[in-house]
C-alpha cells in the first residue's frame, strides 16, 4: 500500500472585495442623493447661507435675524401649501394674493361691525377670512373644473374681481382696526417658553399635515395622477374635473388662512402690498422642484423654495446691497429650473438618465 502526502494548497486566497463593494455602494446612495432635486435645492439654500454667513458674520448668522426671516417666510408658507396641489395638477393660481386681500378686508369688517377685542370677535374673523377664501377656490375650481376655460384665464380674472372688490369696499383705504388680541398673539407672539414665533409654528403645523395629505393619502395620489396624465386619470375612475374643483377649493380656502394671518402680523388690510404675493408664491413652489407640467412636486421642497428669496433678501439688506437684487436673482434661479426640469423631463420621454450635466452643453435636442 503506498503512502500519500497531502501537502497543503499554496494557492494563495483571494482578498475580500466587500470593502470595495461597500465604497462603491456608498459612492452610488451619494450619487443618487446628489441627483434629487430636493437634495440640490437644499445645497444650493445652505450655500447662500454660508456665502452671507462670511460676508456679514456678526448680524446674518444672529437668531434674531433667523427668527425675522423664517416670519417673514410664513404667510407665503401658507399659501404656498395649496399652490403646491395646484401647480401638481398642471394647474395656476394667479388671484391667491387678491384672495388673500379680499378675505383680509371682509374679515376687518367683519370684526369692526362686532365690535370688541377678544378671541370671540377675532375667531368671527378667521372664520369669514377662511370662507371669502373659500368661497373664490370655489368659484376658480369651477371654472376650470367644470366650465373647462383655462386656469390662467379664470385665475387672472378672479385676481382682478377680488381686488377690486376690495378696493370698493374699502374705498381704496386700507383698514386699521384689528383687534390686539390677534396682533399680540399670532402677529407678533411666541411660542410659549420658547423664541419661535406662534405665527410660524401655526404654518409649520399646516405644512406637515398637507404634506402628509399630498405625499400619504389618496387625495394626493389623485392629485399626482391629474397633474400626470388627465385622461388616464379619467380612465382608472378618477372624478378629475370635482378633484379640481377640490384642490382649488383649498388653494382658497388656504389664500384666506393667510388672509388673516396678513392682518395679524401687519395690524391692517394692506391692499397695495400684496401685488408681487402670487408671483413670489409660484417663483418658490417652482425652484422648489414642483413641475409647472404637473405631475411633480413635494412640499419640503416648496418650503426650501420659499426660503432661497427670503433669505437673498434678508442677506442683501444687511450687506448692503440694493434689495432689488433679490429679484434679479430670484429670476434667475427660477429660469434655470424651470430649464433643468424641462430637460428632465424630455430625457425621461427618451428613457435616458435625466441627471447628468452634460445635457446642459448637449448639441442635441
Amino acid at each position: 500500500m503506498t503512502n500519500q502526502t497531502i501537502s497543503p494548497s499554496l494557492e494563495p486566497k483571494q482578498p475580500s472585495d466587500r470593502p470595495a463593494k461597500h465604497k462603491f455602494a456608498l459612492a452610488d446612495s451619494l450619487g443618487k442623493l446628489a441627483r434629487i432635486q430636493v437634495f440640490q435645492i437644499v445645497l444650493v439654500l445652505i450655500a447662500i447661507c454660508v456665502v452671507f454667513s462670511i460676508l456679514a458674520p456678526n448680524s446674518f448668522p444672529e437668531w434674531g435675524n433667523a427668527r425675522q426671516i423664517i416670519q417673514n417666510v410664513s404667510i407665503l408658507a401658507v399659501l404656498g401649501i395649496g399652490m403646491t396641489f395646484v401647480i401638481v395638477t398642471s394647474g395656476i393660481d394667479l388671484s391667491v394674493g387678491s384672495v388673500l386681500v379680499f378675505s383680509g378686508v371682509v374679515a376687518a369688517k367683519a370684526m369692526r361691525a362686532i365690535g370688541g377685542d377678544g378671541w370671540g370677535v377675532a375667531t368671527v374673523g378667521i372664520v369669514v377670512a377662511v370662507l371669502c377664501g373659500l368661497a373664490w377656490g370655489l368659484l376658480n375650481g369651477f371654472l376650470i373644473g367644470k366650465a373647462k376655460v383655462p386656469p390662467l384665464i379664470v385665475t387672472l380674472g378672479t385676481l382682478g374681481g377680488a381686488l377690486g372688490l376690495s378696493q370698493v369696499i374699502t374705498g381704496g383705504v386700507d383698514i386699521r382696526d384689528v383687534p390686539p388680541v390677534l396682533v399680540d398673539t399670532i402677529g407678533y407672539g411666541n411660542l410659549p417658553s420658547t423664541t419661535l414665533p406662534l405665527i410660524s409654528v401655526i404654518a409649520l403645523i399646516f405644512v406637515v399635515v398637507f404634506g402628509i395629505i399630498l405625499h400619504r393619502t389618496k387625495f394626493g395620489l389623485y392629485t399626482f395622477a391629474v397633474g400626470s396624465k388627465e385622461q388616464s386619470a379619467r380612465r382608472v375612475g378618477i372624478k378629475v374635473d370635482l378633484h379640481l374643483v377640490k384642490v382649488y377649493a383649498l388653494s382658497g380656502a388656504l389664500a384666506g388662512l393667510a388672509g388673516i394671518l396678513s392682518l395679524s402680523q401687519y395690524g391692517t388690510t394692506a391692499i397695495a402690498g400684496q401685488s408681487q404675493t402670487n408671483l413670489n408664491v409660484i417663483a418658490a413652489v417652482v425652484i422648489g422642484g414642483t413641475s409647472l407640467f404637473g405631475g411633480v412636486g413635494t412640499m419640503f421642497g416648496t418650503v426650501i423654495g420659499l426660503f432661497i428669496p427670503a433669505v437673498l433678501l434678508n442677506g442683501f439688506v444687511i450687506i448692503g446691497v440694493q434689495p432689488f437684487w433679490q429679484q434679479v436673482a430670484v429670476g434667475a434661479v427660477l429660469i434655470v429650473a424651470v430649464y433643468f426640469d424641462q430637460r428632465r423631463r424630455d430625457a425621461a420621454s427618451r428613457g435616458q438618465s435625466p441627471n447628468s450635466l452634460k445635457k446642459l452643453w448637449s448639441k442635441s435636442p
